[in-house]
């Protein structure tokens, strides 16, 4: 349970870090690219959260939703680099920051012991 709640720490540093960017992005894309980038970020450490409280499959199915929103993150913030809303280094930062979510995650879906048959 300890390795878990690293998770929560590292996902609130990166809600931290990268809502004060997102405001700077450009108007235009504020509605739809910079909203689903959050949504994104938002719908991750809320479907943690949910995991936390749950067991067994409802469990499961919160980390894999959890998965799910880390994985649309990424395509974000890389269509942010690409569109160099972000320099070379904030997405180097806000990239290892999500690696290690998707480490600790997948750790945490291993250790679910469960196969992945719905």
């Amino acid at each position: 349970m300890t390795q878990n709640m690293v998770i929560f720490s590292r996902t609130f540093d990166l809600l931290e870090w990268l809502l004060p960017r997102s405001e700077r992005f450009p108007r235009a894309y504020r509605s739809t690219v910079t909203q689903r980038m959050m949504e994104a970020a938002m719908d991750l450490h809320e479907a943690l959260v949910a995991a936390e409280v749950r067991a067994g499959r409802t469990r499961l199915s919160a980390l894999r939703n959890a998965d799910t929103a880390l994985g649309r993150l990424r395509v974000y913030l890389r269509l942010a680099h690409r569109w160099r809303w972000l320099s070379d280094g904030q997405y180097q930062h806000v990239g290892s920051i999500v690696a290690e979510i998707g480490r600790l995650l997948g750790g945490w879906l291993r250790s679910e012991g469960r196969d992945d048959s719905p």
